[in-house]
C-alpha cells in the first residue's frame, strides 16, 4: 500500500485537528496561497483584462477539467469546469431528457442529496411537459428501471451514510431499458476510481471542494458522453456557451463539443486554487487511494464499534459497498459531534441522526485514525456532548 506521508505534508492543518471532514470541505493547499497570490497581484494585478488571453483564463475550464477528466474515466474534451453543482445538474437533466422526448419518467433515489432533487423539480414545473418525478428506496431502483424511464439521475454515493451504488449494473440496466443516466460524482471524486467513459455513463457532474481540495466555492464539472454532445441542447445558453462569444451575435448558437455547456464567467480566482490542489492529484492513482480508504474506514468502525457502542453504524459494512466515509447513528448526533469538534476531531452531522466521518489518504494516516477513535470513546463514554453549549445548532451543521 502507498505511504501518503509526503503528500500529508502538501497540505495546512492546524496541529491540534484531526479533520475527519474532507468529504464536505477539502483542507488548504499549502500552495494554493502562493498560486492565488500570483493570480491576484501579477495576473489581474499586471496584465488586467489581458489576462483572459496572456494568462489563460479563458480556457482553463476545459485544461483543468481535463486533469478532473482523469480522476473520473473520462474521454479528453468531455470535461468542463464553472458555475456550480446544482446548476450542472439542470444543465445534465435538461439535456438528458432532450434525448429520449417521448418518454417521461425521471427516476432517482430517497438517498439522493435533497439540492438534485430540487432542480429536478424546478426543470419539471418549468417544462410542464407531465413529466414525473419517482424517489424510491436506493434498494429499489434497479427494479424500477422499465420502458417507461427517460432518465435515471443518482448520485453514486449516498451523502449520509456513505452507501455505494454499483454505477456499471445500474446504467446497463437503464440503456438496455433505452433511458439516459445522469451520474452525481460529489462523494466519488478524489475519494474512489470511477470510470464514466468504461461504465458507459451518459452525463456525469460533479463539485471539486470536497476530495478535490478547490476551496470553499470551487466551481462544478460536468462530462458528456462523446456520443451525446454534438446533440446537446443547452437549456443554459450562456454566451460563454456559444460557439462564437465574442462575436455577440443576438441568437444563440451552441458552441461545439463540451464548450458548448459552458455557460458564465470562469471563476478565475477558484480556479488558481484547484489548479495547485491538481498539482498534487496529478500524482496520485486513485487506486492507491481506494486501498488506504478501505483500510482507514476499516479501522475507523472497528476502533468506534468497540470502544462506543451507544453509537449504531449506519454505513455499509462491506468496503465494497461504500465510498470513503463513514456514519454512525446517535439521537444526540448534532450535540455529540460539536462536543467532538471541540476535542480536536472535526467531522460533520447530518439530519436526523447521522454523524459522518470522512477519509483522505492524503492527508490521514493510521495514527490519526487511532487519535480519532480514543476521543470520540471519550466523548461517548464520558458523555461530554451533554451541554447546552453542543445542542445549539449553528447555520451550518
Amino acid at each position: 500500500m502507498r505511504d501518503f506521508t509526503q503528500t500529508k505534508a502538501l497540505f495546512q492543518m492546524p496541529a491540534d485537528m484531526i479533520y475527519l471532514d474532507g468529504n464536505s470541505l477539502g483542507p488548504l493547499p499549502r500552495a494554493a496561497a502562493a498560486r492565488i497570490h500570483d493570480c491576484v497581484t501579477r495576473e489581474w494585478g499586471e496584465m488586467v483584462i489581458t489576462g483572459w488571453n496572456r494568462a489563460g483564463w479563458m480556457a482553463q475550464p476545459t485544461t483543468y477539467a481535463d486533469r478532473i477528466g482523469r480522476l473520473i474515466g473520462a474521454e479528453p474534451g468531455h470535461t468542463v469546469l464553472g458555475d456550480t453543482l446544482s446548476v450542472k445538474v439542470y444543465q445534465a437533466l435538461a439535456a438528458a431528457l432532450d434525448l429520449v422526448p417521448d418518454r417521461r419518467v425521471i427516476l432517482t433515489d430517497s438517498g439522493n442529496f435533497p439540492s438534485d432533487i430540487y432542480m429536478a423539480e424546478g426543470l419539471i414545473k418549468s417544462l410542464d411537459r407531465g413529466y414525473d418525478l419517482r424517489v424510491v428506496a436506493p434498494e429499489d431502483v434497479a427494479d424500477h428501471i422499465d420502458s417507461d424511464l427517460a432518465v435515471l439521475m443518482l448520485t453514486q454515493v449516498d451523502y449520509r451514510t456513505g452507501r455505494m451504488h454499483d454505477m456499471a449494473a445500474l446504467t446497463q440496466k437503464a440503456h438496455d431499458a433505452g433511458a439516459i443516466t445522469i451520474w452525481d460524482l460529489a462523494h466519488s471524486a478524489g475519494a474512489l476510481p470511477v470510470d464514466v467513459a468504461g461504465c458507459g455513463a451518459d452525463f456525469a457532474v460533479g463539485c471539486t471542494y470536497k476530495y478535490l481540495n478547490g476551496g470553499p466555492g470551487a466551481p462544478a464539472f460536468i462530462y458528456v458522453a462523446p456520443r451525446h454532445i454534438d446533440r446537446c441542447e443547452p437549456a443554459l445558453s450562456g454566451w460563454l456557451g456559444h460557439a462564437a462569444p465574442f462575436a455577440f451575435e443576438a441568437g444563440y448558437r451552441p458552441g461545439t463539443g463540451i464548450e458548448r455547456m459552458r455557460v458564465g464567467t470562469p471563476p478565475v480566482l477558484q480556479l488558481a486554487a484547484l489548479d495547485a490542489s491538481l498539482d498534487i492529484w496529478d500524482q496520485i492513482d486513485l487506486h492507491d487511494i481506494r486501498a488506504a480508504s478501505i483500510a482507514l474506514t476499516d479501522q475507523f468502525i472497528a476502533g468506534i464499534e468497540a470502544a462506543c457502542p451507544m453509537l449504531t453504524l449506519a454505513s455499509p459494512r462491506d468496503p465494497a459497498q461504500r465510498g470513503s466515509q463513514v456514519s454512525f447513528r446517535f439521537t444526540d448526533g448534532y450535540a455529540a459531534m460539536q462536543a467532538c469538534i471541540a476535542q480536536g476531531v472535526v467531522g460533520d452531522f447530518r439530519a436526523p441522526d447521522i454523524m459522518r466521518f470522512g477519509f483522505t489518504p492524503l492527508f490521514i494516516d493510521q495514527g490519526d485514525v487511532a487519535r480519532a477513535v480514543a476521543i470520540i470513546a471519550k466523548v461517548m463514554t464520558d458523555k461530554l456532548w451533554d451541554a447546552p453549549a453542543f445542542r445549539q445548532k449553528a447555520a451550518v451543521t
